[in-house]
Formats: structure tokens, C-alpha cells, sequence
């Protein structure tokens, strides 16, 4: 049984099962994981609160067949919209730390400009893919960039604006 902690910032909560929560955490030393938080959706959870899209929490999280949250206790809201935690969770790899990002989404300093260009997608050296403008935009499931014209056809739900 291994035993994971420290200061936490929470990306993303999603149902699982029937009171249970899947619970993506982005931490300075492990990188993104994702972790069970059992009873988490259950009116008298002690954790729920605490492991808020958004928050800040000092974790600890056990390895036993999967990861679980076994202790939860946040300290901070980031100044961070939810939609860009959203986007920055699907775009982190599991398990990959990035002290670097990290500094910069927790002292919220965060801008899509400087998160791609720690992740390897600088757009100041990106052109439109369909087109070989000035990027506007970054979509996600291609990871590539658009210009406002091009992206202006296709902005989803996979987009994020630069």
C-alpha cells in the first residue's frame, strides 16, 4: 500500500457509481492524478467541500487496487475559471509533474499563452493549421492552433481562445 500527499489543486470532480466521486488533482510533486473520493457525493461527506473544482487542498491518497482519497482539508479557492481547470485537465498527461505549471496555475498567474508554452505549444511560434495564420485559438483534440477566421467556423466546446 502506497501513501500519497501534499498541497493539491482540484481540476475536476465527476460522478461515479451511485455516491462516489472521480476526482482529477494536480499536485507539484506526482503531476496530474485521478482518485476515488468514496461516499464523496453523500450529503454527510466531509470531504465533498473540500475537493471542489477550484480549491486547494492539502490531500492523502492511497494506493490499494486504485488511488483513494482518504483525507482532504482545502486551504484556498484559485482565481482560476472552472472552464479553464476543465481544459487544463484534459491537456495534462497522468502522473507527469510539471513544477513550473505548477507555480503558475497556484499563484494564479494563469494565461493560456504561457500554460501551451510550458506544455511544448508556444503560440508566438504557431501558425493556423488550416491556414498559416496568426494563431487565435487552440483546439484541444487536435492540438493545433486557428486563427480567428478558421476558428470562428469551428469554436466548441474543444477550443480555447488565446
Amino acid at each position: 500500500m502506497e501513501e500519497y500527499g501534499g498541497e493539491a489543486i482540484v481540476l475536476r470532480r465527476e460522478p461515479q457509481g451511485e455516491a462516489d466521486s472521480r476526482i482529477s488533482l494536480f499536485l507539484k510533486r506526482y503531476g496530474k492524478l485521478t482518485a476515488k473520493a468514496k461516499s464523496a457525493r453523500k450529503i454527510t461527506s466531509k470531504l465533498s467541500a473540500h475537493l471542489e473544482p477550484g480549491m486547494v487542498s492539502e490531500v492523502r491518497l492511497v494506493e490499494k487496487n486504485d488511488l483513494h482519497i482518504v483525507d482532504a482539508l482545502k486551504t484556498t479557492r484559485l482565481p482560476v475559471a472552472l472552464p479553464d481547470l476543465y481544459f487544463l485537465d484534459r491537456l495534462l498527461g497522468e502522473a507527469d509533474p510539471d513544477p513550473a505549471l505548477w507555480q503558475m496555475v497556484r499563484s494564479g498567474r494563469f494565461s493560456w499563452d504561457s500554460v501551451l508554452k510550458v506544455l511544448g505549444w508556444d503560440p508566438s511560434e504557431a501558425v493556423c493549421g488550416a491556414c498559416n495564420g496568426l494563431p487565435a485559438a487552440f483546439h484541444i483534440g487536435k492540438q493545433d492552433f486557428f486563427c480567428a477566421s478558421c476558428a470562428a467556423g469551428g469554436l466548441n466546446r474543444e477550443m480555447i481562445r488565446l
